[in-house]
This record gives C-alpha cells, sequence and structure tokens, in this order.
C-alpha cells in the first residue's frame, strides 16, 4: 500500500525518517519496476538545522522543492555526479525532507546490476545515497514529483515490515561537518546489521 498524505505531512521529520526504515521504494520507468527495502536515512529540518539546504528558510531555484507540501520528491546533484533523492514532509511552507541513504533490493536486481554496470549482487549496489538511485534509474529529472500520485514513477510502500526500536542506530549524519552544533544532532538511521547500509562514520 502507498504511503499517505498523512504520513509525509506529520511536522516531525525525525519520526518520519525511522519510520520510512522497513518501507519499500519502488521505482518504474519504461514498465521496468525496480525496488527495494529503505535500511538507511537522515532527517533535514529548516529553519534551524545548518545542514539544511534551506537554514533560516533559505528559498532558492533548488530549494524550493522543499517548501512545498510533504510527499514531493526532492533531488538534486551532489558534486556535480550524484542524485540525492529526498522525501519532502511536513506541510507547505515548511522545509524538511529526509534524505534516503540505502536500500536492500528486492524486485529486478538484474536492471539494477546492469544500470550500475555490476556483475553480481553486493552491498555497494544501492549502499550509498549516489548509487542506490543510479540503481533504481532516478535522476534530477523527477525533482518535484508527487510521489503519491497514481501515476507517479517513484513511491513508496508499506509492505508490513516492522523494524523493532532495538534495531534501529542512530547516529550523526553523513559529510555536514560545516554544520557546527548541529553537524552532531544523531538524525541518520540505519537498521542494525543490516549489510546494504553504507559504512559508519
Amino acid at each position: 500500500m502507498k504511503l499517505s498524505k498523512k504520513f509525509y505531512q506529520s511536522n516531525d521529520v525525525v519520526q518520519i525518517s525511522k519510520d520510512l526504515l522497513g518501507k519499500v521504494l519502488v521505482t518504474n520507468f519504461n514498465n521496468q519496476l525496480t525496488s527495494g527495502i529503505i535500511v538507511e536515512t537522515e532527517a533535514y529540518r529548516a529553519p534551524d538545522d545548518k545542514a539544511c539546504h534551506a537554514y533560516k528558510n533559505r528559498k532558492t531555484e533548488r530549494t524550493k522543492t522543499m517548501f512545498e507540501a510533504g510527499g514531493i520528491a526532492y533531488i538534486y546533484l551532489c558534486y556535480g555526479i550524484h542524485h540525492l533523492f529526498n522525501i519532502v514532509t511536513s506541510t507547505e511552507g515548511n522545509a524538511h525532507a529526509v534524505l534516503i541513504r540505502a536500500i536492500e533490493p528486492i524486485e529486478n536486481v538484474e536492471l539494477m546490476l546492469k544500470r550500475r554496470n555490476f556483475s553480481t549482487s553486493k552491498p555497494q549496489l544501492t549502499a550509498g545515497p549516489g548509487v542506490l538511485t543510479k540503481a533504481l534509474g532516478i535522476t534530477t529529472s523527477n525533482n518535484g514529483l508527487d510521489i503519491m500520485k497514481k501515476n507517479s514513477p517513484i513511491w513508496v510502500e508499506d509492505r508490513g515490515v516492522e523494524v523493532p526500536k532495538n534495531t534501529m542506530i542512530a547516529s550523526p549524519r553523513v559529510g555536514v561537518g560545516y554544520a557546527e552544533e548541529c553537524a552532531t544532532w544523531p538524525w541518520r538511521f540505519r537498521i542494525k546489521n543490516n549489510r546494504w547500509t553504507s559504512n559508519a562514520k
């Protein structure tokens, strides 16, 4: 079952980041469906989070998508190479988002391998935000998509996977050393002992 507006439009982006663990990220481009269980996320929250693109409610051509109502895809280029997939949360005007950092492949692994030019399935296939998007076919051309719409090529499903609290690891986010005190906030969430999460920092 697709996640609803109610799920995405809560004001607690940290809780949403936790709740997304165990959910299934699905793409369907050119009638080629791929999917994976979300095993790692990070939360970002304007205006107080110095690691957030919209810190101090900074609204630019890039960040304007973050100010839309929850359930919108926010996808941007990192280092001019990696397409990073985020899901906007909260209500319109609140720039909150969850970065999907890693997935455990489920459906059509063969296509994921082809997209990544891999011969065998291994964690490097989808363990990291820049590689999971490549495996799933997600690019910045999908920025601004309403992932709740029936015809969206990207969506998230609840397939009944429960992630107990004692199997969830909270730690500081990756690559945000510039964010002063916010760099230590434990807003990165992973499923313990899951081989598909990206390396610990």
